[in-house]
């Protein structure tokens, strides 16, 4: 076989700006813990997204779990999440002694649609937890499903770690609609800090709340007075800094996150063994590119072998060992685990490298055509 150049499925991307960031403040008499740094790290995620208050919290699953315990969910509620997610989502709500309640998502999205919701809903249940799935928004707009939550009395919190950069059809950034929004910075999303996450919310009042509960319960900064019960989930200064320097690469990295999809798209568009899903480039930016792709495995194998990386997509939460919850099917979910795959997505992924990919793919095809 030629000496072909290995294209991982994902690295994510650093430069001299941010190991400088790092390198200025730990000469300047650095403590690390979360401070100046880390309010500046926020305000660029406000200003960037519109929110009101952005709380930066050590990663994106303990965003998702305070978002929760603000909106005072416990023992013997119910939530409703999607059961095509990462599995920090329901963990999230299991974290509270809370039960996440697995609803089925829409083929196109792969987001939560409001019928699908409205069949899980039962005295019990507390909350939704709406994810965007691959920053994409739900069939319906995140609007009917923030009313369908307020005409029964449920919160919806907004789980947006893949999200950062991706906007409603009304401009609103994604986690925005609802109670709180959740991000996550680890190292595969389009701005990282290695671990890290972050709630946004236009409320006062859940912004007060968040920011005891990641804070010990503490009444006031470095007091030991506790109006409440809390924990330790703080930001550090030092991931801060490469975070706001990621930040000032957002804009650029938007953009190529589109480049690529759409090349990809372009590239793949003739194939009726590969179906993308739907993705408005010019309103939402997709985190990895996300596809079904008929006998994957073999796929998958195929460009391994020839030095390109994938990543199966999650497969249905309702089969993991975790849950192991089998009397329930979800259609698709469980296409999903069948055929979803992520396809190389790098930010510094170039148009070759996507073309070479795409090149393999076709020529898998052809050759199972044949045989």
């Amino acid at each position: 076989m030629e000496n072909l150049e290995n294209i991982p499925q994902m690295e994510p991307l650093f430069g001299d700006e941010e190991a400088e960031a790092v390198y200025e403040y730990m000469k300047d008499g650095a403590w690390l813990t979360e401070f100046r740094k880390t309010r500046e790290f926020e305000q660029s995620i406000a200003d960037y997204t519109g929110a009101k208050h952005v709380v930066a919290v050590n990663n994106g699953t303990v965003a998702l779990s305070v978002a929760l315990i603000a909106a005072g969910i416990g023992p013997g509620d119910e939530v409703i999440v999607p059961n095509y997610t990462m599995i920090a989502t329901p963990n999230s709500v299991q974290l509270l002694g809370a039960k996440p309640i697995f609803a089925d998502v829409c083929p196109r999205t792969l987001c939560l649609t409001t019928d699908k919701i409205q069949e899980k809903i039962s005295v019990k249940t507390k909350a939704v937890i709406l994810v965007y799935a691959n920053g994409r928004n739900p069939v319906e707009s995140a609007c009917a499903i923030e009313r369908l939550c307020k005409e029964n009395a449920l919160n919806l919190i907004e789980d947006s770690a893949q999200s950062l950069g991706s906007f409603t059809s009304d401009g609103i950034h994604q986690g925005l609609i609802g109670d709180i929004g959740t991000l996550s910075f680890s190292a595969p999303k389009i701005i990282s800090t290695g671990q890290g996450g972050a709630l946004m919310t236009n409320s006062d009042e859940f912004a007060a709340k968040i920011r005891k509960i990641k804070d010990f319960g503490r009444s006031g900064g470095g007091s030991d007075i506790h109006d409440t019960l809390g924990y330790n989930f703080k930001f550090t200064d030092m991931q801060a800094c490469v975070g706001i320097e990621q930040m000032k690469k957002l804009k650029m990295r938007v953009s190529r996150k589109k480049q690529i999809c759409q090349r990809y798209q372009e590239n793949l568009r003739d194939l009726p063994e590969v179906r993308f899903f739907d993705q408005d480039l010019e309103m939402t930016t997709p985190w990895f590119i996300d596809g079904l792709f008929k006998d994957r495995d073999l796929l998958s194998s195929r460009l391994k072998d020839r030095g390109i990386g994938t990543r199966v997509m999650y497969p249905p939460i309702n089969r993991q060992k975790a849950y192991s919850e089998l009397e329930s099917y979800f259609e698709v979910s469980e296409l999903v685990g069948v055929e979803g795959l992520w396809l190389p997505s790098s930010i510094q992924l170039t148009d070759a490298a996507i073309d070479r990919v795409c090149d393999e793919i076709k020529r898998f095809y052809r050759s199972r055509g044949e045989s």
